[in-house]
């Protein structure tokens, strides 16, 4: 039976709930206290899910709490994964790693140092739809992956999240760190990693959002930072990937992942959720072949809700945790875990070199690699669910 690890969460803001409800599926985690600057905020918490409240630096310290959960804005990522590693504690943060690439390296540097784990989200790789996309790939479905298109585009976080002001600060804010993480990983996960990223950058919405629900709906912020961002990525694997990501944009209808290859062409599922179906087409004008997700562990529907993104599918999967889920188990068995540093940092090295080079209008070589991580198979998921 495996090993149930003790939690601490800190950071208990709007993405705190997804956590607390990936108690339903995994067995081998659980939230035993909670933290956040703001103490209102997580004595809230702690009353919601009957567990107890304590200061961030008691949190860090508690001999009980194993792996640390976290949930911080952006920008405080890096100080709390490195508090996190330096009282001796494994972490999981929500994505990014980090903001920059610097802080980044020092933290997988220290958690080796350490021998601790350090994972980080999105974790949505490991569902379903992602899944079954890499293990037609890996038996040569569609042949080499030569060329490729991927999409995000909505009109902006404001208009179902209660804080949306970090996601248009001058730094942390974008497109690229919001929902980049998603995409990048997913290609990272299918592709390999890439070499060569070269961007173009748009401020093209409105100078001011207006926060759509909340308590502070009906507020104006300002946008410090580019809207929209277009890419080209070069993987090793000489994959040339188009992506486009963009907080300017009403509604569309192109699918989320393309990928187009020497025997034919996949649709990859919503990269932002775990199921959906894989589609393959082999020779021009034949129907598309799909192959569906939604008996798959990490691909059965739990959603039945329409999200406020285009192009977002009223039912899905959706299974966040799954990653905390899998390094407690390999933390235990003393494997390598998918949602791994070297993996985290190859994106972020993606993120900062996009908008490095969208801001100097040059191509930009990445510094980091990683491993592609391996297929998640069922023997292996089903070790961490209930």
């Amino acid at each position: 039976m495996s090993k149930v690890f003790k939690v601490g969460l800190i950071g208990c803001g709007h993405i705190a709930e997804t956590y607390f409800r990936a108690h339903k599926y995994f067995k081998n985690f659980k939230i035993i206290k909670c933290a956040d600057v703001k103490e209102k905020a997580a004595k809230k918490c702690a009353k919601i899910y009957k567990i107890k409240a304590v200061s961030v630096s008691n949190l860090l310290k508690d001999k009980q709490v194993e792996i640390i959960l976290n949930l911080t804005p952006p920008k405080v990522h890096y100080q709390i994964a490195k508090k996190s590693l330096l009282n001796g504690k494994h972490v999981y943060s929500e994505k990014p790693l980090a903001i920059n690439l610097k802080d980044g390296k020092e933290l997988l540097k220290l958690s080796k140092k350490k021998k601790l784990y350090l994972g980080n989200a999105p974790d949505t790789f490991l569902g379903g739809g992602n899944q079954k996309s890499k293990e037609l790939l890996e038996s040569k479905s569609i042949g080499k992956v030569n060329l490729g298109n991927a999409i995000f585009a909505f009109p902006g976080v404001q208009s179902y999240h209660p804080n949306p002001e970090p996601w248009f600060a001058k730094k942390e804010g974008g497109p690229v760190i919001d929902m980049g993480p998603y995409y990048l990983t997913a290609l990272v996960n299918l592709l390999g990693p890439a070499k060569e990223v070269k961007a173009a950058s748009l401020m093209k919405g409105s100078r001011f959002r207006t926060i759509g629900i909340g308590p502070k709906k009906g507020k104006r912020i300002k946008v410090e930072c580019p809207t929209t961002y277009f890419t080209t990525i070069i993987f090793e694997n000489g994959s040339i990937i188009r992506l486009t990501l963009s907080f300017d944009v009403i509604a569309h209808q192109r699918n989320h992942i393309e990928l187009y290859g020497t025997k034919g062409s996949m649709i990859v599922p919503d990269p932002n959720m775990f199921g959906g179906s894989v589609y393959v087409c082999k020779k021009l004008g034949s129907p598309w072949k799909e192959f569906k997700t939604n008996q798959m562990p990490l691909g059965k529907i739990n959603i039945r809700t329409q999200s406020s993104r285009a192009n977002e599918s009223p039912t899905n999967a959706n299974y966040r945790g799954v990653g905390l889920a899998e390094m407690a188990y390999c933390i235990d068995k003393q494997k390598i875990h998918r949602c791994n540093g070297e993996v985290s940092l190859h994106v972020l090295d993606l993120i900062q070199s996009t908008m490095q080079s969208a801001k100097t209008n040059k191509p930009i070589r990445l510094s980091t690699t990683c491993k592609i991580p391996k297929l998640f198979i069922n023997k292996e998921i089903n070790k961490l669910m209930r």
